[in-house]
């Protein structure tokens, strides 16, 4: 079989603002007028001292429906008020209470300041059909250098026919280590996810912000 080669200088490769490159119907051309997908910012919310952060659907100039088909939280420097608690999430899916229920899977990797290192499954924090809320860390410090980040995926939320996935992933610091926590699973209910809460297992989330997006 032949291999058919382009030459380099004869490919049209102009940047085009918020345009994607492609091939297009050319023998040796690419098209830079393709629409390329991006991140809609929809919502930011700061915390100080807050029970919970709440992003409803139609709240507040919040939009969790089937505008976008993919949803990402991003928080940063989250700061819990007590000591060695937990980051954590639940889903609405209707009703006026944060109960989806969800089954998931939890893995994390820490590593010391002392220099011992692990990584592994994490089955205190996973969930098989339950209300409860979901954690996205494992314990975070109150001191005033401690704190938690990371993202939250959440896939066709007002999807009714299908379970709604979603991914997240964090890092924090507490106790002198470095903790990588990896977070996926599916809230198992056909009814549309319009909010999402965020809180920590016990106490008030001091600081830190949270944003959403939609992925178009």
């Amino acid at each position: 079989m032949a291999l058919s080669k382009l030459k380099y200088n004869s490919l049209n490769v102009t940047p085009t603002a918020s345009k994607a490159i492609g091939f297009d119907s050319g023998a040796d051309d690419l098209s830079s007028s393709l629409s390329g997908g991006s991140m809609n910012f929809i919502k930011k919310v700061t915390a100080s001292s807050d029970s919970d952060i709440s992003f409803v659907n139609g709240a507040s100039s919040v939009v969790l429906d089937n505008t976008y088909k993919e949803y990402l939280f991003t928080f940063n420097n989250i700061h819990p008020a007590n000591d060695n608690v937990y980051f954590q999430v639940n889903f609405r899916d209707g009703s006026t209470a944060y109960d989806a229920t969800k089954t998931s899977t939890v893995f994390e990797a820490y590593h010391l300041e002392s220099g011992d290192a692990a990584v592994g499954y994490k089955g205190s924090s996973d969930l098989a059909q339950s209300t409860g809320v979901q954690r996205i860390t494992s314990n975070i410090g109150n001191d005033n250098d401690q704190c938690g980040s990371g993202y939250l995926h959440l896939f066709n939320p007002s999807d009714t026919t299908f379970v709604k996935h979603f991914i997240a992933r964090a890092v924090h610091y507490a106790s002198d280590y470095a903790e990588d926590h990896y977070t996926s699973g599916y809230c198992n209910v056909t009814a549309a996810i319009d909010a999402v809460q965020f809180s920590m297992s016990a106490g008030n989330i001091d600081a830190g912000d949270i944003c959403l997006y939609g992925i178009s």
